[in-house]
């Protein structure tokens, strides 16, 4: 099975500060992982950069233009919010994070690839159109999902979010539209504080919030009992995954209890749907995860679903 593997050295270059979790040693992480022989089928390229006109789908242009402006001399900082920093490399890392996003699409909607993988960071499911928040600058799984469907006109796209914090950034994207499902398993109470049930925007917003200490089995359940069948009855055209790791029981950041076979399973049933539902096209984008050795089995695990193995 064709997997692509998009990645960029200049991802590394974002640097938040030595003790920010979000740090380069999460992607190093993932791509040592994804070294072992299992994953020599693997297609790999470079991702290039998002233009203005893929990211000015999401963002408007004055707040694109102003991230981009954000290029802190090397070795300083600047603060857009407690949690969210740019450095001198940042504004590049989220050119190719986005990109790869598009990247991917391209390649799965063309049939040139059957899924693809988005090994980058910053991640993005917390940046909002007008606002950056939660570590992320742009919208990539919304960056990619607009781009299905102007570039390759697929009318119905479904962003899975398995991260153990909500995505609302994505949710903001696309709560008035219907063209769009989001599905999201998250943990509640917890960062951001969006994400209840009660939040359905125009019927296309699904939350499956967890309590702190849910296991894989409520894991399980949220997607098998609430979230997948949702995503059946949408009937995509393609799959965009925000796969965030750190719902993983080792993370420090949250108070789940998943496992890396959870992921494992998880990432076996999008499949499935996908192979039934839109041909199965699937793109994956690397969110979060903060326990290095979690997320580095986590995400091979992940990558392994998507492969088939």
């Amino acid at each position: 099975m064709s997997v692509l593997l998009l990645s960029h050295r200049a991802c590394l270059d974002h640097d938040a500060g030595a003790d920010h979790p979000e740090c380069p040693d999460r992607l190093r992480a993932v791509l040592r992982a994804l070294e072992h022989p299992d994953f020599l089928p693997l297609q790999r390229d470079e991702a290039p950069r998002a233009t203005i006109g893929h990211l000015a789908r999401v963002h408007p242009p004055e707040y694109v233009d102003a991230i981009l402006g954000i290029r802190p001399e090397p070795g300083h900082r600047f603060a857009l919010d407690p949690d969210t920093w740019m450095s001198h490399g940042s504004a590049e890392a989220a050119l190719r994070a986005a990109g790869a996003a598009v990247r991917a699409v391209d390649e799965v909607a063309t049939g040139r690839m059957k899924r693809a993988f988005c090994a980058t960071r910053p991640p993005g499911h917390h940046a909002e159109p007008g606002r950056p928040m939660g570590f992320c600058l742009f919208a990539n799984a919304a960056v990619a999902a607009r781009h299905a469907q102007a570039a390759h006109g697929i009318a119905r796209v479904a962003v899975l979010d398995f991260d153990v914090h909500h995505g609302n950034g994505t949710q903001a994207v696309f709560e008035r539209d219907p063209s769009v499902l989001f599905l999201s398993s998250h943990q509640m109470p917890c960062y951001p504080g969006t994400g209840a049930a009660s939040e359905t925007g125009v019927g296309n917003i699904v939350n499956a919030p967890l309590p702190p200490g849910s296991d894989g089995a409520a894991f399980r359940a949220a997607w098998a009992e609430r979230l997948l069948p949702a995503l059946e009855a949408f009937g995509p055209g393609m799959i965009i995954v925000s796969a965030g790791f750190d719902a993983h029981a080792a993370d420090p950041l949250a108070q789940l209890r998943v496992r890396e076979a959870d992921f494992a399973w998880l990432t076996a049933e999008i499949c499935a749907a996908a192979d039934r539902l839109c041909g199965g096209r699937v793109v994956s984008l690397l969110e979060g995860g903060y326990d290095l050795e979690a997320l580095a089995a986590s995400a091979a695990a992940h990558v392994r679903g998507l492969m088939g193995l």
